[in-house]
């Protein structure tokens, strides 16, 4: 999938729509090393209450926050996450 293909999904989603309301979930689609996907598939059979959506969006907030992005939703979610894994 290449830039345009995705630029050309949020819009058709609406999320780049002038006066509405950003969207609070935009969908994604990636490929990852077979071995992330193992990682990943053993980490969600050990801890029942994460999904791969979860888990997704934690990494990112992850790295996004640990390359300086300042805003403060991303913060928000990369402490909640930080904070909660003894719940986890």
């Amino acid at each position: 999938m290449d830039r345009n293909h995705l630029e050309r999904c949020v819009v058709e989603a609406g999320v780049s729509g002038e006066g509405s309301a950003p969207a609070s979930y935009v969908s994604m689609e990636a490929e990852i090393p077979e071995v992330l996907y193992r990682g990943m598939k053993e980490f969600i059979g050990a801890h029942p209450n994460w999904d791969q959506y979860r888990v997704m969006s934690s990494a990112l907030a992850h790295f996004l926050f640990q390359n300086g992005c300042e805003d403060r939703a991303v913060a928000e979610r990369y402490l909640d996450d930080l904070f909660s894994r003894s719940q986890a």
